[in-house]
């Protein structure tokens, strides 16, 4: 069994051995997957697993991004048009939920701090939303990172990671932008994806955001290096180039 799929079952029986799947949870059951390719309205589903299908958007306009599915809910942030890089800004979106208003509402993954953040917008927020199937993992404890089509993996690396100090953060995030060379520095490599993750303190310019990048020092590789971002052999990063494009989801864990 490809180690991702492993590690989700070894997750799911862990919670409910340990009573952490709550009636709450269950309560809030965000319905069943909506295979790709369907067609047709909105309804009360899960739009991604993250796994081995995943749905993300480019927004529309700027519209407030609110706690729960209906605008009586308050404002946690705004969308927006561009990354730090100013490249075009995207979002995962987890799930559809009908309002009161009778038309839906998305769940969406929000690339800010603290880690993990989610909130709701209205289901015209986006465009057509853009559907993949790969999907990427970081094992912190093994120092290797793979990436998945379908469930099955296709590429493979040893990484560096953050230092005890910086450490690189749990999670489920996506990869929000591809650089070529950011501006020709040699620590990043030939090429770089920019992450939703988020440190107190990264080797990425422009606030923390974790990136995932070549390297010039391939020597502390395996190893814990940065101040959290993966970097990665540059003959690796520049394969993962040709296969991982915007809105794969990341999982990140120890």
């Amino acid at each position: 069994m490809p180690t991702m799929k492993r590690a989700f079952f070894v997750t799911a029986a862990a919670f409910c051995a340990s009573g952490l799947m709550s009636t709450t949870a269950r309560a809030d059951d965000p319905g069943p997957l909506r295979a790709a390719g369907v067609k047709g309205p909105l309804g009360d589903e899960r739009l991604s697993d993250e796994s081995t299908l995943t749905r993300f958007g480019y927004p529309a306009m700027r519209y407030k991004v609110r706690t729960g599915p209906g605008r009586h809910y308050r404002t946690v942030d705004r969308l927006r048009f561009y990354t730090e890089d100013r490249a075009p800004e995207n979002y995962i979106v987890l799930r559809s939920k009908i309002g009161a208003n009778g038309k839906p509402w998305l769940e969406i993954r929000l690339p800010k701090r603290p880690n993990g953040s989610k909130g709701w917008v209205p289901g015209h927020a986006f465009g057509k939303l853009r559907t993949l199937t790969t999907a990427f993992e970081i094992d912190k404890s093994q120092l290797k990172a793979r990436l998945y089509e379908d469930g099955r993996e296709i590429w493979m690396s040893s990484v560096g990671i953050g230092a005890p100090a910086t450490p690189t953060p749990s999670g489920r995030f996506w990869v929000r932008e591809r650089l070529n060379n950011l501006g020709g520095n040699q620590a990043y490599g030939p090429f770089a994806f920019g992450t939703a993750a988020y440190s107190g303190l990264s080797d990425w310019p422009g606030g923390g955001v974790i990136g995932i990048h070549g390297t010039n020092q391939p020597s502390l590789i395996p190893g814990r290096p940065s101040h959290g971002c993966v970097r990665v052999p540059n003959a690796k990063i520049l394969k993962l180039k040709r296969l991982m494009p915007v809105g794969t989801p990341i999982w990140i864990h120890d």
